[in-house]
């Protein structure tokens, strides 16, 4: 029997997740805008009717709004994909004109976007790098201790004690090195080098697919080959390296989420595979009765998810507006009235129709419907 994690976990667990994300992604936005002199009309912990809140010095609303699903920040000014000034930012005085997003350089525009995704990445980093700090790093050599008989490494070759020294041409390390090229690929071809006795070997193979399933009866398609490793030894690190270390394994993650989606849409994998806000408040829920660990691991993946989402190059994301930055700098001239327009409802129809498509998969994978 598969466990299950209460509905009240799931929407505590997705809360809990999302709502401290998606406010310190807009306070990212907000820091950066304030260094560079924007004002800041509104910055919402939430979305709906404002709850409570209180006006600071500057001018700045800060309100606790009643949909706790992260916040917002309201920069003066209209902020739209290229901000471009229109009729109405010129007929402000000089002075709150001055203040307002448009009248920014292009450069200091671009950082201002760009913070917000940045953040989700500076958080996920700090979460892995507090954990490589607490608990050091597992250092387990690319050596096949174990094969199975019928798995594709032995059927292609491998003996134990060879030592994998490459795979499809990049450098081997570790095992964890190892499994990240083996894992995310079921039903790609695999070319590993591997040395015995002072020789250099090389075997290709397809990594056959496997369907695993947790705990919970979530699903899984991963690469396996068959092979197991030795029993490895843990080495504690310092601040300076678990800070590099956790950068190295955001950077590997955020590589995964973007094969993953290459696979989805050259059609190697299943669009069943996508996930919305239903699947995110699931897994938040059984991560989160998983204990506090598992639940914080599970908030620096999803922080680098939303990073990667943000930085999409799809108008209305923080992706879209560098994008129309980056053409500006380019033609020296920013996009047309016309073409912002298009270009927004475009993305906008886009996000719109990707969300509900996810939402209905979630549907769907529910279990009274039978996923």
């Amino acid at each position: 029997m598969f466990e299950t994690a209460p509905i009240w976990m799931w929407i505590l667990g997705f809360l809990l997740v999302l709502g401290p994300l998606v406010t310190l992604h807009e306070l990212g936005h907000y820091l950066v805008g304030r260094w560079f002199g924007v004002k800041a009309n509104a910055f919402s912990v939430g979305f709906g009717p404002e709850l409570a809140g209180f006006t600071d010095r500057r001018g700045t609303r800060w309100k606790l709004s009643a949909l706790p699903l992260g916040g917002y920040v309201q920069f003066a000014g209209d902020m739209n994909p290229a901000g471009k000034p229109d009729e109405e930012w010129l007929a402000l005085p000089a002075e709150e004109r001055a203040q307002t997003f448009q009248a920014r350089a292009l450069w200091q525009k671009a950082l201002i976007v760009a913070a917000g995704p940045v953040t989700n990445f500076v958080i996920a980093i700090a979460i892995l790098a507090s954990f490589n700090l607490a608990y050091g790093r597992l250092d387990v050599p690319p050596v096949v201790a174990a094969l199975a008989e019928q798995g594709a490494a032995a059927q292609a070759g491998l003996q134990p004690g060879d030592r994998v020294v490459a795979a499809n041409g990049a450098a081997i390390d570790s095992f964890d090195d190892l499994r990240a090229h083996i894992a995310p690929y079921p039903g790609e071809p695999l070319r590993l080098e591997v040395e015995r006795a002072g020789e250099r070997l090389a075997y290709a193979f397809t990594i056959p697919s496997v369907t695993e399933q947790d705990r919970f009866g979530n699903t899984y398609r991963v690469g396996q080959i068959g092979i197991g490793s030795g029993p490895g030894r843990l080495v504690e690190v310092g601040p300076g390296e678990a800070v590099a270390l956790a950068a190295g394994q955001t950077v590997e993650i955020t590589r995964l989420m973007v094969a993953g989606i290459w696979q989805i849409i050259t059609g190697r994998r299943s669009v069943d595979e996508l996930g919305g806000p239903i699947k995110i408040a699931k897994f938040s829920g059984e991560q989160l009765s998983l204990g506090w660990r598992q639940f914080v691991s599970f908030a620096a993946l999803i922080s680098i998810n939303l990073a990667f989402i943000n930085l999409l190059p799809i108008p209305t994301l923080d992706g879209g507006h560098l994008a129309f930055y980056a053409a500006e700098a380019l033609r020296r001239k920013p996009a047309s009235a016309r073409s912002q327009e298009w270009a927004f409802r475009t993305g906008m129809a886009l996000v719109l129709a990707l969300m509900l498509f996810v939402t209905v998969n979630d549907i769907a994978s529910l279990p009274i419907f039978g996923g």
